[in-house]
């Protein structure tokens, strides 16, 4: 799961919230003692969360799509995939307002947590949050940029053109890889949270 995933996946606590979108950027154990206890749980949530994903079996598959091109970035572009077919799940975004409703929570929520940012964070949410990245995963041009910001901040990945080929040449396999793994995750998450 990508920005999106990780924020539905936050159960609506604010402080999983933050520390779950900012998980990428705290590394290793000890920088997570600089954060609130609930932060710290959101960020631990967000690499159990990568690592579920990345060995789910509907994953594996899907990664086989991208693996030959895009080698180990096959698992990004996948976690960046799932965001749209999430953005579009009836079962939990019934129409664009709901989804335009759940964005705008989560950058309010995300504001109020500002001081916890790490730098580099911190450095593009204002992007996120202008340009409204969590909404414009819904719509395919939104994934066509949402894979250039990804190949952006990826120094080595390979020109990413030939990845939004195949997410469009495969929609409906990737839509059903999306639906044999969100329940998975949802659940995985629940039994995580109530641990």
């Amino acid at each position: 799961m990508n920005y999106l995933g990780h924020a539905f996946l936050s159960s609506g606590d604010e402080l999983i919230l933050t520390g779950n979108m900012i998980g990428d950027h705290v590394k290793g154990h000890a920088a997570l003692e600089a954060f609130p206890e609930g932060i710290k749980k959101g960020i631990q949530l967000h690499r159990k969360i990568d690592s579920t994903a990345d060995i789910h079996p509907a994953t594996m598959r899907a990664k086989l799509l991208f693996r030959e091109d895009y080698g180990l970035y096959a698992g990004a572009i996948m976690d960046t995939l799932y965001d749209h077919f999430l953005a579009n799940d009836p079962k939990y975004f019934n129409n664009e307002d709901a989804l335009k409703n759940f964005t705008r929570l989560t950058y309010e929520q995300l504001e109020r947590n500002e001081a916890f940012f790490p730098a580099q964070f911190a450095a593009y949410f204002p992007h996120m949050k202008q340009h409204d990245w969590l909404y414009n995963y819904r719509n395919v041009k939104g994934m066509e940029r949402a894979l250039n910001g990804l190949a952006r901040r990826a120094k080595y990945m390979p020109p990413i053109e030939k990845a939004y080929e195949t997410f469009i040449a495969n929609y409906y396999h990737l839509n059903q890889c999306y639906y044999e793994f969100i329940d998975d995750i949802i659940k995985f998450v629940k039994s995580e949270l109530t641990a």
